[in-house]
This record gives structure tokens, sequence and C-alpha cells, in this order.
């Protein structure tokens, strides 16, 4: 097996890369100061936020704040010194006893380069017996099913998204931009890709009509619905991608540029991601919280959990580049891993006559293609880089993309349609191109001087880590690119010594095998325990069947085969959750907590009662310009169905059609969410902010916190309210001695009184905590029992596809099933007391 743990820290003469910095110029976008004139001076107290014109951002942080997050942070180490299992290496030990065959979705949004080795993971996966499905935009079908893959689209084009950020590359977007309704389609493009991606974990196959729902979800991180899809659907997620995503101290977000005025420049770094995180989130929030409500029936997210909510939840993450260019970070932890590129198999490709012709006929030319960028002045473009070849007297391969880049022919250059990289990059002397990850590695793999013109995204990143290794030249922003510039790159990158750095960097990139190193770190991260079927070994649960407190773990088939020997009834079996997720609103202490959860109360009821009065005029005028048919359902009478969780409509009679009873069902559907509104807030979330409130204020002098059980129905509730109110009044009175001791013990008669402080804080509020929990918890798990009997469009949907998958299991492993040991291990498993059997409590 090939060792890919080496890193380029094993080569004394290997010097590592500078950090990140900025390689455009920069660009005030005048409405930049309109959209964030909330925040204080930036000099003074918040960060200055402006749009490049390479898709990043400027973050300005003055002094004053840099002092203050330097003050915070100050107990933090620059780098952490924790060494876990996964810090000395790349990636974590291949899980070599992984044997369950998963139905795994693979969600991606982007280019053909960002497809491309999602296909290649798939692939692998496949090899492990694993059922793969690739879901990403239309235009790729071709591409995915001919890796043998599933293939399902989830909508949005690629084209039009290049096109976009090409005209508007900034996070920040113009004015010009908003009113040619570019943001309003990018939405809309959004949206349908949210849906698409729920219906690629729980729909059929589109071609064979195959009955699919996910064990597992794989993503990169633009496709922005993997973690509430996994949460809806109980199952694992993990995300992988081709730039940093995660926060580190050890350089920026690739799409931030930080101008950070502190002594600490980690603590810049750190933050750059928070920024993005939280732009990110200001842009999206409200359609992914619609796309939670509406779509998955789950919990909105507040904007203070939003933008870091992969970091919270602490999602597995696996990143496909080399770390012979950027090694893992020191302060990732243990659930992120770095494994190398990902490559596909080599293809079988038969070059066209003319191409073949081409490079027989002289030196090796060199590579220059922009691949999925779809240029604005494409004439222009064209006629800088005819120029320089022509100066550097080169041949040249163009490749013409996905703007069809096209010109005269001639014995030095030659256009190219779609041509394999893998293939043509091995017959040229160096490649030009727009920095896409894929390129860049395939181009790096094979040892090739790079010269990157970057774009927008993480293209200015790929470029400055080439040329932080020395195999290419300073990259050249698109928009600062001329003919003497790319000219004068295209000679650095024929020197010699570039091309032996270019062959040293393959040399190490070529003893990884990324892509097996994923599945690897993929299988790793998964609870395989937990996922596995108590009845038959080897099958991943879907049902869990209670008695008592007892459960059974079952996969499809042993429930299909219970069924059918008249064990156990459809009904008494519950959908089983391998990875249960759990959103909570983290609270730092009672006042602004309580705060928090009032004002959000009564913004709620606002809305709702002005809508008593709104919403049957809105109701008039839909009618004053609708016609009425006989057999139409009211928008007000829908709206009752879906609150009331029947989402089927019927047939009303021409009576019930009526204007007044439309307009008036209008004005009791905002009553009942006025009602609904205000009842939670007192009963559930004031409540909950205080109890969490109180029990978060130890962690501020230090001292730890339990942590509680997800609260997911009544039982669970009550469950979490004893708890805490036994172990709170425990805890709130043993403290004062054990605080006093501890005191007394550090410091003296000096220690007495401060220890005695902080057990008559901690007495206060976790006991206030506790008794405050006995009515928050159980009211909180009472509200999402009741949620889920009176909303369940998606759980329905989910529990008819698993059953549909019944009807299409392998019948050949079926019947090497032994029926009666089955049954018998079944009744074995509900009779035992040892709860060492794989027998958990839900």
């Amino acid at each position: 097996m090939v060792d890919t743990t080496h890193s380029r820290h094993d080569d004394d003469n290997w010097d590592p890369p500078p950090p990140y910095e900025a390689t455009s110029s920069r660009q005030w976008v005048d409405q930049s100061t309109a959209a964030f004139a909330h925040l204080p001076c930036p000099t003074a107290a918040a960060p200055e936020l402006l749009s490049t014109n390479d898709g990043r951002v400027d973050v300005r942080v003055g002094s004053r704040l840099s002092r203050n997050l330097e003050y915070i942070l100050s107990d933090q180490p620059p780098n952490s010194t924790v060494v876990n299992q996964h810090t000395s290496t790349s990636y974590p030990t291949p899980n070599v006893n992984f044997d369950l065959n998963l139905n795994i979705v693979i969600q991606v949004v982007g280019s053909r380069g960002d497809v491309q080795p999602f296909v290649a993971l798939g692939a692998e996966l496949r090899k492990h017996g694993h059922r793969v499905r690739l879901a990403t935009h239309a235009m790729f079908e071709e591409l995915v099913l001919g890796a043998g893959l599933e293939f399902f689209s989830i909508g949005g084009d690629p084209v039009e998204l290049m096109s976009y950020m090409v005209r508007h590359p900034g996070l920040i977007p113009s004015m010009k931009s908003l009113r040619a309704g570019d943001i309003q389609r990018k939405r809309a493009s959004i949206t349908e890709i949210l849906n698409g991606c729920w219906r690629s974990c729980v729909e059929p196959d589109e071609r064979l009509g195959t009955p699919f729902v996910a064990d597992a979800i794989i993503a990169n991180p633009p496709s922005f619905a993997h973690v509430h899809c996994a949460q809806a659907l109980g199952v694992p997620v993990h995300l992988m991608f081709t730039m940093p995503w995660t926060s580190t101290r050890e350089f920026p977000h690739p799409l931030a540029n930080m101008k950070y005025n502190g002594d600490n420049p980690s603590v810049g770094n750190l933050i750059s991601y928070h920024f993005v995180e939280w732009l990110t989130w200001q842009g999206l929030g409200d359609l992914i919280n619609a796309f939670r409500k509406d779509i998955l029936d789950l919990d909105c997210i507040p904007a203070t959990e939003g933008p870091n909510l992969l970091e919270t939840l602490e999602v597995p993450f696996t990143y496909c580049w080399s770390s012979a260019l950027v090694p893992k970070p020191q302060d990732w932890g243990a659930h992120i891993d770095v494994c190398g590129f990902f490559f596909r198999e080599p293809v079988d490709y038969q070059p066209p006559p003319d191409l073949e012709e081409f490079l027989q006929s002289g030196p090796p030319p060199i590579y220059i293609g922009f691949g999925s960028i779809v240029l604005e002045s494409m004439e222009e473009t064209l006629s800088i880089l005819l120029e320089a070849i022509r100066r550097t007297g080169i041949r040249a391969i163009i490749a013409k993309g996905w703007c069809h880049m096209q010109g005269e022919e001639s014995p030095n250059i030659h256009y190219v349609g779609d041509c394999p990289h893998e293939w043509l990059f091995q017959r040229v002397a160096a490649v030009v191109h727009h920095g896409g990850a894929g390129t860049t590695a395939c181009g790096l793999r094979n040892g090739k001087p790079t010269v990157v013109i970057p774009f927008f995204g993480d293209q200015p990143f790929w470029g400055s880590m080439v040329k932080a290794t020395g195999a290419g030249p300073e990259p050249i922003p698109y928009k600062a690119l001329n003919v003497d510039n790319l000219a004068d790159a295209i000679e650095f990158c024929l020197e010699p010594v570039v091309a032996a750095v270019a062959r040293r960097i393959a040399d190490r990139i070529n003893q990884e095998n990324g892509v097996r190193a994923a599945v690897n770190s993929f299988h790793a991260h998964l609870p395989r325990q937990d996922m596995e079927c108590d009845l038959i070994p080897g099958e991943p649960a879907v049902w869990k069947f209670k008695k008592g407190r007892r459960v059974v773990k079952m996969s499809k088939m042993a429930a299909f085969m219970l069924r059918d020997q008249g064990r156990l009834q459809e009904k008494h079996l519950k959908r089983y959750q391998t990875k249960p997720l759990s959103i909570e609103v983290r609270r730092w202490e009672p006042v602004t907590a309580v705060s928090s959860a009032t004002l959000s109360t009564f913004a709620g009821m606002a809305d709702a009662g002005a809508g008593i009065f709104i919403d049957p005029y809105k109701e008039y005028r839909r009618l004053q310009t609708t016609p009425e048919t006989n057999g139409e359902s009211s928008s007000a009478e829908s709206n009752i169905r879906q609150a009331s969780g029947n989402v089927q409509t019927t047939d009303t009679d021409p009576k019930d059609s009526s204007s007044g009873r439309q307009i008036a069902l209008a004005s009791a559907l905002s009553l009942a969410k006025f009602l609904g509104r205000s009842s939670r807030g007192a009963f559930v979330e004031i409540p909950l902010a205080a109890t969490e409130g109180m029990r978060a204020i130890p962690r501020l002098y230090g001292d730890d916190t339990r942590v509680n059980a997800p609260v997911q129905d009544w039982r669970s509730g009550m469950a979490v309210g004893w708890s805490g109110f036994t172990h709170g009044v425990y805890e709130g009175f043993t403290d004062i001695f054990v605080h006093t001791y501890r005191g007394k013990k550090k410091r003296g008669a000096l220690g007495v009184a401060g220890g005695l402080s902080k057990g008559l804080v901690s007495l206060a509020v976790k006991t206030g905590s506790a008794t405050i929990g006995l009515v928050a918890y159980p009211n909180q798990g009472i509200y999402r029992s009741l949620r889920s009997t009176m909303r369940k469009g998606s759980a329905q949907q989910i529990d008819e596809a698993r059953w549909a998958e019944v009807w299409v299991l392998d019948t050949d492993r079926a019947a090497r099933v032994d029926v009666s040991a089955l049954c018998s291990r079944y009744d074995d498993l509900l009779s035992t007391r040892d709860s060492a059997l794989h027998i958990r409590r839900h």
C-alpha cells in the first residue's frame, strides 16, 4: 500500500510556503456602507467590510477591536499543542472492518472542476459495496453516469452561476447587480438547489425508478442543504471540499482579504472565517430557514447559531488537497482530515488526428484554458493570449472551455474542445489556467509549471500556493491581465529551475492516494456500531422496535421478514436515526438570553398580530383579482391544512368558497399564529433561555457544566428536566464546599473568600436553573412532540420511501438469511436483560 503520509516536512530542503497574501487590487463598493451602516465606526469597534474584484471581501480590523479580540482569545495558544490521533498524519487509520453497504448521496454544487473529484470519490465508494448517488446539476449527467454512478438532478445552472461570478464576484452585491435582478435569480436558484438536495435523499432514481433513501450524506459546503437534510433524516453527514472552510489561526479564509491591525496576526486569520460565514448567512439564512420550516419540518436556526453551525456540531470534514501544498493546520481537530487531491482513474481517450498531429509537429506546447469560466469579453482576452504567444515564440494549445473561445488556426496554435487534462497535461511544457483546484492539482501532479489567472473564489488562494512552492510565478488577476505580464509569466515557467521544482512536487503528490484516503476518512467517522442491524450483521439499521425499555435496531430486510412472519406490524416500527442531530441555541448568561428570547417572542407576536388585520385584506384583494372556481382551495384554507399537518387538498363545496369564509379563515390563521407564538415564548423559549443562561454562568469562571441529552419529545424532556433538577440542586449545595476547599488549597485565606463567592454564585444559578428547568425542558419536549404530530410531511415521506425500498431487496441475499434464526434472535433480544447486546434506549 502506498504511504500517503509523506509530507513536505520530510525533506530538510523543503521550505514551507509563506503566508497566504492578497493577489489583487481592492475596489470600494459604494453600497457596502449602506449595507453595514448599523455597525459602529470600523476603526473603533467593528470591522470594515469591502468587496474586492476577485470574489473576496476586504476585512479591515481596527486597532481597538484587534486589542479586544486578542485579550478575549489570549488564553488560547496560537497553535494548539494538543496532539490528537489525526494531528501527526493527514488522515485517519483505515477502517478495515467497515463492511456495511450504505445508500450514500453525494451533493455537489459548482462547475465541472467541483463535480469531477466527487465522481472519482463515488467510484471508490462503489468498490466498497456502497450504492452511490451523485446529486448535482443536470449538465453533468453524462459525466456521472459514465462513471457507473447513479445521477440525480438538483437543478441550478452552473453556466449561469459562473457567468454571474465573473460579472459580480464579490460577496457584497453591487447596485448594478441588484438593478439587473441578478440577486433575485441567484436566490431563486439556491432555493431550487436546496429543494433538489432534499429530493436527492428520499426520491427514487430518476431514470430507473428504483427507491432510494440516504443512509449517509457527503457534500461540498456550497450545496448548503447537507446538515439540514442530515438532521431531518437522522443520518451522518460528511463534508469534503477543495478549499479551506474551517477556521484556523494559520492562514485567513481564501475569500477574505484580511487587513488586521493587531499584534497577533493569527487572531485576524481566525476571525476572517467568522466574517465570511456571517456574510454568507446574512444572504442565505432566510432561504435556509424557509427550507427547514416548509420542506423539512424543522425549527428555524437563530442568526447566532447559523454562521458557525458546522463547527459547533463538529461535522466531519475532509479536505481534498495535498499536504505537499497545504499541510493540516495544528489547530484543526480530530474530525478534520487532509487526504490529498482526488484523481479519477485514467480515461480511455483517443485524441483526434489534428491534435495528435499538432503535438508531434514540434516541441511540447503550453496549455492555456479557463475551464468552466464564462468570460465577459472573450475577444479581448483571446487577443491578449495570441499576442503573448507570438511575443514569446512558443507553441500553444488553447482550450475552448464554456465560453467557446475560438480564433484562427496557425502553425503554432491549436484549439481543442473537451479533452481530458489527465491525458493532455502529460504532453505539454506548462499550463496557464484560472486556478481551479482540480486543474491546479492535475497540472502539479504531472509536474508542469503553472501560471494562475484567478477570477474569483478560491482561485487566488491556489495561485498563491503555486507561487509559494516555486512552481509558478505570481498569479495574475484576470482584470489585470495584459500581454506584458502574461508573456513574463510564460517565460518564467519555461525556466529549467521552475520545471525541476514542479517535478519535485509531482513526486510528492504521486505518493498520495487522495480518493482512497478520503474513503478511509469517511468510514472512520461513521458511527458503525450504531448503524448496524442487531439481527442481520453487516446490514445498516433503518427501523427500531421498542418494547418497554428495550430497543431492537433492524435493517430493511429484517423488518420485512419479521413482518412477513407476522412477528410485528408496520405501525409498531419507528424510523431509526443512526446519527441524531440537535441544534440548540447557545447561551452565555441569563440577562442577554432572556432579553433575546423575549424580543424574539414579541417580534413574532407583532408579526402574527398584524396579520390578523393585514391577511384578510390580502385575501380580499386576491379574491378580487383571481376568478373563483369550484374545486379550488383558498390560500388560507391551504395554510390551515398545512399547519394542522394535513397537506392533502380536497375539493370544496361552492358555498365553502365564499369570500367571507376565506377572509375569516385568513384572519383565524393569523390569530392562531399569534396565540401559538405567544404561548411558545411564554412557556418554552423564555423559561428555557433563563435556564440555559444560568447554566452557562459557571463557565465564565472556569467551572464545568453538564451537557444535557437532546430533547426530542415529551419523554426526553421529562427525563432531562428531572436529571437537571437533581444534579443542579446537588451541585449547587456541594459547590460551596468544593470551591472553598479549592480556593484555600491554591491561595490560602484569600482563596477561601474567592472560593466561597464562587460557591454562593453556583448555589444561586445552579439551583435556579434546575428549578426553572424542571418546567422548561418538559415544556420544550411537549412542544416538539406536538410539532412532530402536527407536521408529518417530511417524516411521512421518509417512512414511505423506506418501505418502498423493501420491494427491491436483494433476493439472492434474502434467500441466504435463516428466517428461523432471525426470529429466534429477535425473541432473545426482547427477552434478555443484558444491555450489552446492542440494545439502546432512545
